[in-house]
């Protein structure tokens, strides 16, 4: 018996017909033919071949076929198990004889080929990012069974992938040949002819009367209704795509469509619309509209309202008897807006309220509308569960919640809550989205959040170089900190580190050696006490900054006066050798310690903070000529107090919200009260008494100080990657008691990257402004007022744990040695680009380039600047 696929059963067992032959008489290979009476058989056994490496008991079980079994020759039961083997997929080709017939057993020979296996794929004809997505797409690998319909459906994927691109015309051909290295293997070319990219060449509409040409297509720098399909060769096209695929021309179509409905034509249809090719690289289209007559709304009547009356709900529908009938606004204002009406129902606990608009009217171009309302019972949270925490206690996440058992549901405190698991920082905040689950036969709701836990945690080892060398930094953050569990008192602590409650701990030391060093440590809760957000703050700090000896100046003039006497063009000091200058007699020394506390309030709104801090620093100082102080100690004493408000909705990449903050920060008025004449006092530097009335007018510092600062963020597209519009102002005054006795600490230091860096042992505040130099804004014992505006581009590259976005901006400020200088349109302005890499456990880091288009102090321009940004955002 044989068999191929161009028959369904090409083989058959023999059967003796002559009389007189014996039960036991053995007939190999006999020759059978349907002509044959046929005959009942019983298998006897089976002879697999041409399958290496597979086991027989495997190969015969795909037949359905089995020893002892009973089959009728010839019969169907042959013919089933041929079509099995096709089916399976494995066999290019399926052979199945009868070797011999001993009695009435037949002995079965199956023959299979199995199809090839695909040793290399070659892609011919195209660049690495598309080889890379034809691999993913067509889904063929090396190692593969190769099978007709495999290349078949390869070749359809390929056309739809390049349709897609705008290459309509491309060619696919995948061509197969055999490995000469390997047995039954093959090697598969997949060449392909992009040709040229299919644009559209002309657009031509019909039948729009009240909709113009102009408004459908677009015009320069302006969107049309077609957004996806554009002219190539106008210049109402330029910088738009001009690229045609099938997809692109649908979605414009119903955009067409959609515009007719928002402008009150409710019968607009397509009568017509084609395609066709004006040449190799071209096509037209073609759309004929029935734009029908205009509507307009003539009465709308609420039904089922109890809730709300009538009058109220007509002013948030913003729709008016008539009005234009825009059924794209009358859809926005029911269900999508936040303030819409199905959400002023769903804030308020109607989770099963329904808003159906019916035209039950149409008198010419005038509509009734029936606003049929189905409000439902008030739906009340049930359980509200909490997955993926593991690092946090459960109290902690829930303390943060506006959605409670027992409350009644609101969309609006569901959207509060999202926020501030999201500001936590401990969870991914691109994934905080509750699971909303409505019980209809309860009557209640069931919110889940599915949260995704990220480590916030930060150990900061960095190198630097300053003036004196090599500065290094160490740090630690735990901004899962547990103070509880430092002292064992939380008996459900099992882990070895004391975390669990979302406090923050903090240990920094900065050092170059001997010329600088720097000490501090940090502890902060935003619930002290656990049950109120409270916020409670302690800081400690210690640093110290050495200067280097007048022999260094002397040397370094020494220099430059023989390199001038040389003919020489150098006259910088020598940098290299400030090891060798090390001044242990000349140093500036802080020491501080601060208390905070803080309290989140109801009014005007719970995005409200208002803080207080008491803070006193030491300062210690011995020949050092930087500030109007040289040798002495003094001490500062000061209360800050500052409200601030934080709207933004997310802590790493904001995109909507804002941040205010508004400070003052004040010592007290010691000059008011010691009867001392500073107006003579430690004016005169060449007086013996010099320094000692130094100490003196300095004993205890006095000033206040005022800040404003203020950010906010604005999506520009409604894509969670969105691009965002970032807004600063910052205005910051220093002012005095006595102008006699102004504060020689607490001045602004302004000009690049903002990062703290030395100029905090300077006890300067820090301001950046991009396109200048560090401090170049501030000279003398620096300013005393300054301000900030910024206009910040965003794009988000990466979110989630690690976050990237690049930004442009352009940026304005300056800075005044006298407050009565103040002037907000005296700008140092500048413009540049930059990246932020947030990483969990390294915290912010970033660059930016930017120029500086004004002069500074020095007489030169800010010119072309770098500035490196780590651990915070200034």
């Amino acid at each position: 018996m044989h068999y191929n696929k161009n028959s369904i059963l090409a083989a058959v067992i023999a059967m003796a017909c002559c009389a007189g032959v014996k039960a036991q008489d053995k007939i190999v290979f006999p020759d059978i033919t349907y002509a044959g009476t046929p005959r009942n058989a019983v298998i006897g056994g089976f002879n697999v071949s041409g399958m290496d490496g597979y086991e027989d008991y495997m190969l015969t079980s795909i037949s359905g076929l089995a020893v002892g079994q009973h089959i009728t020759l010839p019969g169907s039961e042959i013919t089933e198990a041929v079509k099995r083997y096709w089916k399976h997929g494995l066999f290019s080709d399926v052979q199945i004889s009868a070797d011999s017939l001993v009695g009435d057993k037949v002995y079965l020979h199956i023959a299979l080929k199995p199809r090839p296996r695909v040793s290399q794929i070659n892609y011919i004809g195209l660049k690495k990012s598309e080889r890379e997505d034809m691999e993913k797409k067509l889904g063929m690998i090396k190692g593969g069974q190769i099978t007709p319909n495999m290349i078949d459906r390869a070749k359809i994927l390929a056309k739809k992938y390049f349709d897609d691109k705008g290459f309509q015309n491309a060619d696919i051909d995948i061509q197969q040949r055999e490995d000469v290295t390997a047995k039954n293997q093959v090697i598969l070319d997949v060449i392909i002819d992009k040709k040229q990219k299919i644009k559209v060449r002309n657009i031509i509409i019909e039948g729009n009367e009240h909709l113009k040409d102009a408004k459908i297509k677009g015009r320069l720098f302006t969107k049309g209704v077609f957004s996806k399909t554009h002219e190539a060769g106008k210049l109402s096209s330029f910088l738009k795509t001009k690229k045609f695929t099938p997809e692109r021309w649908k979605e414009d179509k119903e955009k067409l469509i959609n515009k007719y409905y928002e402008l009150g034509y409710r019968d607009a249809v397509i009568l017509k619309d084609s395609v066709w090719n004006a040449d190799d690289r071209h096509v037209n289209v073609y759309v004929k509209v029935d734009e029908g007559q205009r509507y307009f709304i003539r009465n709308i009547h609420w039904v089922g309202n109890t809730v709300y009356n009538s009058n109220f709900l007509n002013d948030v529908l913003r729709m008016r008897a008539g009005d234009v009938y825009n059924q794209k606004f009358l859809n926005k204002r029911i269900n999508e807006d936040d303030d819409a009406v199905h959400n002023l129902y769903y804030n308020n606990g109607y989770v099963f309220s329904n808003v159906q608009p019916t035209e039950v009217n149409i008198v010419g171009d005038s509509i009734d509308l029936e606003m049929r309302i189905v409000e439902g019972p008030q739906a009340h949270l049930s359980h509200v569960r909490i997955n993926g925490n593991d690092r946090l206690y459960e109290n902690v996440v829930r303390r943060e919640l506006h959605t409670k058992p027992g409350d009644l549901f609101s969309r609006e405190a569901l959207m509060r809550s999202a926020r501030e698991l999201a500001s936590m920082g401990h969870f991914d905040p691109e994934k905080v989205s509750p699971d909303v689950v409505p019980n209809i036969e309860n009557g209640t709701v069931d919110v889940n959040w599915n949260l995704v836990q990220k480590s916030n945690d930060q150990v900061e080892f960095s190198l630097g170089w300053g003036q004196t060398g090599v500065i290094g930094r160490v740090g630690l953050t735990l901004n899962n900190f547990s103070m509880a569990n430092l002292f064992n008192k939380n008996k459900e602590h099992r882990g070895i580190l004391p975390i669990g409650d979302g406090e923050k701990l903090s240990l920094g030391v900065q050092t170059n050696g001997s010329y600088y060093q720097s000490y501090n440590a940090g502890y902060s809760t935003n619930w002290f006490g656990g049950k109120r957000p409270i916020q409670l703050s302690l800081g400690v700090y210690y640093s110290k900054m050495t200067d280097i000896s007048g022999n260094f100046y002397n040397q370094a003039w020494n220099n430059s006066y023989y390199s001038y006497m040389m003919g020489s063009s150098s006259y910088g000091y020598n940098y290299t050798n400030y090891e060798n200058y090390y001044d242990p007699d000349k140093y500036l020394k802080l020491f501080g310690a601060n208390l905070g506390w803080g309290k989140r309030l109801r009014w005007p709104d719970d995005y409200f903070m208002l803080s207080l801090q008491l803070s006193f620093t030491r300062y210690m100082l011995k020949n050092w000529k930087y500030f109007m102080m040289s040798t002495g100690s003094s001490n500062s004493l000061n209360l800050s107090i500052s409200l601030n408000r934080s709207s933004t909705d997310n802590q790493l990449f904001p995109r909507r919200g804002s941040e205010f903050t508004a400070s003052a920060t004040i010592t007290p008025p010691w000059s008011k009260w010691d009867n001392k004449d500073y107006k003579s006092l430690a004016n005169n530097p060449y007086s013996p008494n010099f320094q000692k009335e130094q100490q003196e007018k300095y004993r205890w510092i006095e000033y206040h100080k005022w800040k404003f600062k203020a950010r906010t963020f604005t999506a520009l597209t409604s894509s969670q990657k969105c691009l965002v519009l970032m807004t600063r102002v910052e205005l910051g005054i220093l002012g005095s008691y006595n102008k006699y006795k102004k504060s020689p600490f607490e001045t602004y230091y302004m000009g690049g990257d903002g990062m703290s860096g030395y100029s905090s042992s300077y006890a300067t505040e820090t301001i950046g402004l991009r396109g200048y130099e560090n401090g170049s804004l501030t000279t003398g014992n620096g300013g005393y007022a300054y301000d900030r505006f910024t206009l910040e581009l965003r794009y988000p590259l990466m979110l989630g744990n690690t976050t990237i976005y690049a930004l442009s901006f352009l940026e304005g400020g300056n800075a005044w040695t006298e407050t009565n200088k103040f002037n907000p349109f005296d700008m140092k302005r500048s413009a540049g680009v930059g990246v932020r890499i947030f990483l969990p456990m390294v915290g912010l880091m970033g660059i930016d380039w930017a120029y500086g288009f004004d002069k500074v102090s020095s007489g030169k321009i800010g010119g072309s600047q770098f500035h490196f940004i780590l651990g915070q955002e200034f």
